[in-house]
């Protein structure tokens, strides 16, 4: 998939995203902006969105649904061995956001915004769990990683590193004074980052020394003629690609310790949620719950 693809592939998730937000709150706004008590007042609606309405029900349906296609699909393609080749890693673990950030906006419409019991720390697991996500894709895109999302060797990331310095040399035309120039702003931008140093502060002050260096590149380019936009563009892009690498071959440490800490965060709500799910499942058949079958 091209950079264009790809882009126009999370657009098209998080547009999905927001339509569907739009619609649910469009559609059930009178009703759950009423207080609780009133709401069987409001009989149509109440009938359509309560819990247990075909509406509302079908919400939870579908949320839970996506919830668990969304786990099971790309935990298949991480762990199995079958489909490792099966596409990139990268674009299942977006589609396992997608779902599991959508399908829980559908399921806290099920609930009508009305938590309570057991159900209520299914519900605030679920919400843990989402936005620990955010946090996991992070740190997992920090980790550099081959295009079937295996993780890099430090031999194969300096290769890489290498191939970048080539192409940078060989495609532009720049003279040495100008591309020792711009090297010695991205090695000001790698040596900033200390090895084995700790913290969130290191990534954040990674971060903005990045961007300044950045911006450094491209008021230098701005003196430098016979390169049309495109050109610079693709100049600063291959520095920040650069820099990016070795940024991350400071942390790669760090960013294991963060990644393994977040897993022994994130996977015990994870399977709070879907054990509570379960259960509220099966108390709802069990007492006669049915959909529109």
């Amino acid at each position: 998939m091209s950079k264009t693809g790809h882009r126009l592939y999370v657009a098209f998730f998080f547009l999905i995203g927001i339509l569907v937000i739009y619609l649910l709150s469009q559609k059930g706004y009178s009703y759950y902006s009423l207080p609780l008590a009133e709401r069987p007042l409001d009989e149509t609606n109440h009938e359509l969105l309560k819990s247990g309405g075909v509406v509302g029900h079908g919400y939870g349906i579908i949320g839970t649904l996506m919830i668990i296609v969304g786990v099971l699909v790309y935990m298949l393609r991480k762990r199995s061995s079958k489909y490792f080749s099966f596409g990139v890693l990268k674009y299942w673990l977006e589609l396992h956001i997608f779902l599991c950030t959508v399908g829980p906006i559908l399921v806290l419409f099920h609930t009508a915004f009305k938590f309570g019991g057991i159900v209520a720390i299914s519900f605030w697991s679920m919400v843990i769990v989402v936005l620990s996500g955010f946090v996991g894709r992070y740190l997992y895109l920090q980790i550099p990683r081959t295009i079937s999302g295996s993780e890099m060797s430090i031999n194969e990331i300096e290769d890489l590193d290498a191939q970048l310095s080539k192409r940078l040399e060989n495609e532009f035309n720049l003279d040495k004074e100008t591309l020792s120039h711009l090297l010695i702003i991205q090695s000001e931008a790698i040596n900033s980052i200390k090895s084995g140093q700790k913290g969130w502060k290191t990534l954040v002050n990674g971060f903005l020394i990045r961007h300044a260096k950045l911006r450094s590149v491209r008021k230098e380019l701005k003196h430098i003629k016979g390169l049309n936009i495109k050109m610079k563009i693709e100049i600063v892009s291959l520095i920040k690609s650069k820099i990016v690498l070795s940024q991350r071959i400071r942390l790669l440490k760090v960013m294991h310790r963060f990644f393994h800490y977040w897993h022994v965060f994130h996977l015990p709500f994870a399977i709070s949620m879907f054990a509570i799910m379960l259960i509220h499942v099966a108390i709802a058949i069990t007492f006669g719950a049915h959909w529109i079958f």
